[in-house]
């Protein structure tokens, strides 16, 4: 388990992925979401003041569940980025998508994408609902909607091979537990950094047949 701030930073820092250059973008991310916090509400303070242990490492602990190359990263409702922007800054060679309807947070992840220089994110600004479909290799969403919703909304981005990693928080298990709708492959594995939450992970097979 990673315990607080200088534990979080030290494990993120000690990944195959955080070399010299990834270790400085993610220091501007964490300046530029702290400036922006000031303007609009994209993380709480409170997490804002735990920042490596509450978003970069628990951002970047996905990473452990999903194989180099894994392209593209879908992330549903990214808000202020996570797990996107630390996927795209530890896995450069990876196309990462972001999809965010609120436009003042697309806008202002636009403005980071081009100060750090992740020219290989894509912001796309509308609603899930709204997207046309394409194939992912990762999907991935952090306080976006409940399980089944969730997989209502998105199921059509997946394929046989997708892989899916879920943030749950607390709700993990329960979540899982009443997803009636669908065949999977899921299962909760532990969050390495809150002892209470837990992150879906596995493939999704189909919804199931009504007739059966």
């Amino acid at each position: 388990m990673i315990d607080g701030e200088d534990a979080a930073r030290r494990w993120v820092e000690a990944l195959p992925e955080c070399d010299g250059r990834a270790s400085q973008r993610l220091l501007l991310l964490i300046a530029l979401l702290a400036e922006e916090n000031s303007a609009q509400n994209l993380v709480s303070a409170a997490s804002l003041r735990a920042v490596w242990q509450r978003h970069i490492a628990d951002s970047a602990q996905l990473l452990l569940c999903a194989p180099p190359g894994s392209s593209p990263w879908l992330d549903l409702g990214t808000g202020a980025g996570f797990p996107g922007l630390v996927v795209s800054i530890l896995r450069p060679e990876i196309d990462v998508v972001l999809v965010e309807s609120r436009k003042l947070r697309a806008a202002w992840l636009h403005r980071v994408i081009e100060a750090i220089g992740l020219s290989q994110v894509r912001v796309l600004n509308a609603r899930l609902e709204d997207l046309p479909s394409f194939p992912a290799a990762v999907i991935s969403a952090r306080a976006f909607a409940p399980l089944n919703r969730t997989l209502n909304l998105s199921a059509r981005f997946s394929t046989s091979e997708t892989l899916w990693l879920l943030p749950k928080g607390r709700s993990a298990s329960h979540e899982l537990a009443e997803l009636c709708e669908w065949c999977h492959m899921f299962h909760v594995e532990p969050s390495r950094t809150d002892p209470q939450a837990g992150i879906i992970i596995g493939r999704l097979v189909g919804r199931k047949d009504s007739r059966a």
